[in-house]
């Protein structure tokens, strides 16, 4: 794996709930992160809070940027995938699109998840799921379910979905290993430092993504046709 230079940081936004979440590592022992409950006011805000967030580090110490793709809300999610490939293209640095609910998963084996998981099942050893639902529009649920991997930090059983409640759950019905159902919270921007980490995980991995590819994944238009 690459040394990563300690003067150098990784940045990360979690903007997919109304609840702005920044975290910022050199991954050797100077890490911080910060939330704040921005409501409608997170397009005003965002780019202030990020650089005075930033500080006393400088555009110039950043090897890369992580951003939360959703799912989630719609406008909060745009906003910061906008914000974050503006910021990587500028500093030519990769940018690394996290997944909302891996976000949360790893959070959860983290042993951090406070509340937010529900009818736990006890895995059997050497096997276990996580499974993640979170309340989407018009009565569906955006879903995934990750194993926990010896090679990679989460294995991706199911990708982010819309599913209706009943379809998830039968997809759960089908799941053959044991596994734990996590709610995840309506305030996402916690668990900003678990998105930090499975991007460095990536980076360390040799992955360097241009901020062109990173996407958001919506899963739902904002307005019912």
């Amino acid at each position: 794996m690459p040394n990563f230079d300690p003067n150098r940081y990784g940045l990360a936004l979690h903007t997919t709930s109304s609840q702005l979440g920044l975290a910022v590592s050199n991954f050797v022992g100077d890490t911080r992160a910060l939330t704040w409950d921005l409501g409608r006011d997170l397009s005003t805000y965002l780019h202030q809070y990020v650089a005075e967030f930033l500080t006393p580090q400088t555009w110039a110490n950043l090897a890369f940027i992580a951003v939360a793709k959703g799912p989630g809300s719609f406008t909060s999610t745009r906003i910061g995938i906008v914000t974050a490939r503006t910021l990587a293209q500028q500093l030519d640095i990769p940018l690394f699109a996290i997944s909302t609910l891996s976000a949360v998963a790893w959070l959860h084996l983290q042993g951090q998840e406070g509340d937010y998981a529900k009818n736990a099942i006890l895995p059997k050893e050497g096997a276990s799921a996580i499974a993640l639902q979170m309340p989407a529009q018009r009565g569906q649920l955006f879903t995934a379910i990750y194993q926990v991997s010896p090679v990679l930090p989460l294995t991706q059983l199911l990708p982010d979905s819309v599913m209706t409640p009943d379809s998830w759950q039968q997809t759960l019905n089908a799941i053959e290993m044991p596994y734990q159902l996590i709610d995840v919270p309506v305030d996402l921007g916690a668990s900003v430092t678990n998105l930090l980490a499975l991007a460095y995980w990536d980076w360390q991995h040799d992955k360097r993504p241009h901020w062109s590819e990173a996407l958001p994944f919506y899963g739902q238009h904002p307005v019912e046709k």
